[in-house]
């Protein structure tokens, strides 16, 4: 019999890591493919840089009925989180974790960022009274979004409603006495929702509100680069891993304290920031000040690995829990509507083991192997002559690494 709706929250805020395992046989064929592609990749691609010439035109004027679309879901949402049932059959709690958090990578590749649309706090908010300290850059972002994966993975209680509710409370706030004090600026660099969606909307194929499209790989180029870019995105790669780690039998085995789970997801954090940032100074040829930077220009090239592992981690998560989720939203006070009559969730993908474990490995070998394409583009640009082999090496390593770890994880639960 089907789980009631909501009940994977009660122990874990997303419960991604609940999917069956990978077998073994997936797992190292996927990991085999991603290292002789990797080195097939560095050795014998292009010469010169193909992918480095996208424009990066301003974003288009927000579009008034998506504007008024967001506030109306945004209230929505709102009603059912605050005024609906304390338990984890809340719709606005499984729209929190299922539709706003993972919803957030599939919307953004399929229409762009549109999230900048649909933001409320953008809506209710005007163009401020100061200019954005450029020097915080993403930090704020980052944090919001360490904030967040905390919630969901390492608080004392993830399904928790009226923690839930305490957290969007102060968000809101955030995100609103922030828009007011700096205008649009405040949710380019400092929303972690908005910030997150921008990023991954970079590989959408849609871009300027759907009038043309164009190739992923050059959307990836135009990331603004700006102090925490490499956090952020250390942030969503080191939480999905720990997210997998935590649910292995070796971690459910331990008794530890809930400060020692929040310093594990920060080491998890700061190992993989501070790997990436290792790697990419490793090459030779380059002034220090070009060495310093070389992190943020590279910074680009883990997106395809962030997209990847959490289509593998979350993917079952989304397509039938969400349906749960949408069943909950329409009865938002808990008083039993089924407007659509009784909720009826598909479980395909659970059921079809060998296909979902097919699809996880693709996902976490097609974003390794769109990073390393990435990065050695760009670093085309970037390295000397003399040095753009030499120089890959570390980063091709750490790309690999983080594929061999991303598969394991996926394979040990």
């Amino acid at each position: 019999m089907p789980a009631a709706p909501g009940a994977g929250l009660a122990a874990h805020g997303v419960g991604g890591s609940t999917d069956l395992p990978i077998p073994f046989i997936y797992a190292m064929v996927g990991a085999s493919w991603a290292l002789t592609i990797s080195f097939a990749v560095l050795a014998l691609a292009w010469k010169e840089p193909r992918f480095q010439d996208e424009d990066a035109a301003p974003e288009p004027p927000r579009r008034p009925w998506l504007a008024a679309l967001g506030l109306l879901l945004t209230a929505w949402v709102l009603v059912a989180l605050f005024a609906g049932p304390s338990d984890p059959s809340n719709g606005g709690l499984q729209a929190f974790y299922i539709f706003v958090w993972v919803g957030l990578v599939p919307l953004a590749l399929v229409a762009g960022h549109v999230w900048r649309d649909l933001s409320p706090w953008r809506t209710l908010t005007g163009r401020g009274r100061w200019a954005y300290p450029e020097r915080l850059g993403y930090w704020p972002a980052a944090i919001g979004l360490f904030a967040f994966v905390w919630l969901e993975l390492a608080s004392p209680d993830p399904g928790d409603v009226s923690g839930v509710r305490t957290w969007v409370a102060v968000y809101a706030v955030a995100m609103l006495a922030g828009g007011l004090a700096f205008g649009p600026r405040w949710f380019d660099r400092a929303d972690p929702f908005d910030v997150y969606s921008a990023i991954v909307a970079r590989m959408s194929p849609v871009v300027r509100g759907g009038r043309r499209s164009r190739n992923p790989l050059r959307g990836l180029t135009t990331v603004p680069v700006a102090p925490g870019l490499v956090a952020v995105l250390a942030v969503l790669l080191g939480s999905t891993a720990y997210d997998s780690f935590s649910a292995s039998p070796f971690w459910q085995r331990k008794s530890l304290s809930d400060l020692q789970h929040s310093a594990t997801l920060l080491g998890f954090c700061v190992v993989v920031g501070v790997l990436f940032v290792a790697a990419a100074m490793a090459t030779g040829g380059v002034t220090s000040a070009q060495r310093r930077a070389m992190p943020g220009a590279l910074a680009h090239s883990l997106v395809p690995i962030v997209i990847g592992y959490v289509f593998a981690h979350y993917l079952t998560y989304l397509l039938e829990k969400g349906q749960a989720a949408f069943y909950a939203l329409l009865d938002p006070l808990g008083r039993g509507w089924t407007p659509l009559g009784e909720p009826d969730v598909s479980y395909f993908l659970t059921e079809h083991t060998s296909t979902l474990a097919a699809l996880k490995v693709t996902f976490v070998v097609a974003g390794h192997v769109l990073a390393v394409v990435a990065a050695h583009d760009r670093a085309l640009v970037l390295l000397p002559r003399a040095h753009r082999l030499s120089g890959q090496l570390a980063m091709l390593v750490l790309m690999v690494a983080y594929t061999f770890t991303g598969l394991y994880l996926l394979f040990s639960v």
